[in-house]
């Protein structure tokens, strides 16, 4: 980052901590203060208000005030208020936004071992992927970021992305030949929909629809709820439950904010964004559910793949682990380890 771009920076985060202290009418966002000091926090999320992740956010405010008694107050604001998910990290590194709840990609710059948890098929299944975050390696990767100015409180649900297309029923890995799949555009997800025999187009999001209703592309991928949503399901009505890609997302808070907090008041935030994730992950359950019966009654034809099938696509991308995991051996061993 060039000298003009961290002044740039730096102005930016004055301007919104200021902002925030005017706010609160003499409150701190980040002070430990007295049992009786009154306390506000800032919670950036990018997600509108029906949504699990804020609707977890807002339970972890409720939270957060009951076991209080309201001295510390949680301000929630949804739908990007306080900016994209990049712009919150950086102010949260600098204690500009205290809290948030951000997906794995961007916080990967801040701790290398999290790109291993956005390799393909690297759980067996969500019972896996929690037993993993639940234990040691999930408390390990949450302390992870504390050196960038970044505190992991608890992990959120997100779902599994699924592969879904309009020619025909994926029942094999044979069945992905040729086909045209929209991904982001990363060169692990390129390289994952290569490997497995199709075409990766990297498209924005909000072109997906008409593309495949017009048959620039022959699918995408995606989790239940986005499939839903979108109403890809009405365009591209064979849907896969492969679950390629289970990532998670994490709670954070600023360390600047953490450490002004009384240890009492850091326990009770501790506690509250566990309590918080588990509401979560009953909310994404619930919508998964009610968008799988939406799309199904939509005329969506839903496939599961076999053991064997799905043995088939983990072995297709194995070259993707020494493409991109190579620095994670360890990590990606003990994840598999795990029973």
């Amino acid at each position: 980052m060039s000298w003009k771009k961290k002044v740039l920076a730096a102005l930016s985060v004055l301007t919104v901590s200021t902002m925030v202290l005017a706010g609160c009418g003499g409150s701190s966002s980040s002070s430990s203060g007295g049992s009786g000091d009154k306390i506000v926090l800032r919670y950036a999320e990018n997600q509108v208000k029906d949504y699990p992740t804020t609707q977890a956010a807002q339970k972890f405010a409720d939270l957060v005030k009951e076991k209080t008694n309201g001295r510390i107050t949680v301000e929630v604001y949804d739908s990007g208020q306080l900016g994209d998910e990049k712009s919150v990290i950086e102010q949260i590194q600098f204690g500009g936004i205290d809290m948030s709840r951000v997906s794995l990609t961007p916080l990967s710059e801040f701790s290398r071992n999290l790109m291993a948890l956005q390799l393909p098929y690297l759980y067996r299944d969500a019972d896996h992927m929690w037993k993993v975050l639940d234990g040691d390696i999930g408390k390990d990767l949450l302390k992870s970021t504390e050196d960038s100015g970044i505190v992991g409180l608890s992990w959120y649900d997100a779902g599994a992305r699924n592969f879904y297309d309009t020619q025909h029923e994926i029942k094999g890995l044979a069945d992905m030949k040729g086909l045209k799949i929209r991904v982001q555009e990363s060169s692990m997800m390129m390289d994952m929909v290569k490997a497995l025999g199709a075409n990766p187009t990297p498209m924005a999001y909000g072109e997906v629809y008409s593309a495949l209703q017009t048959n620039v592309i022959d699918g995408a991928e995606n989790n239940w709820p986005s499939y839903e949503s979108t109403s890809h399901y009405e365009v591209a009505k064979y849907y896969v439950v492969d679950e390629h890609s289970r990532i998670p997302e994490m709670q954070i808070i600023s360390k600047q904010t953490m450490d002004k907090l009384s240890p009492e008041d850091q326990k009770i935030i501790r506690e509250c964004a566990a309590e918080s994730a588990k509401y979560e992950r009953q909310l994404w359950a619930e919508r998964e559910k009610a968008s799988e019966e939406k799309v199904k009654a939509g005329g969506a034809i839903i496939t599961r793949l076999s053991d064997e099938a799905r043995a088939e696509f983990v072995k297709a991308v194995q070259p993707l682990y020494e493409q991109y995991g190579a620095e994670y051996k360890d990590l990606i061993q003990k994840i598999r380890d795990v029973k």
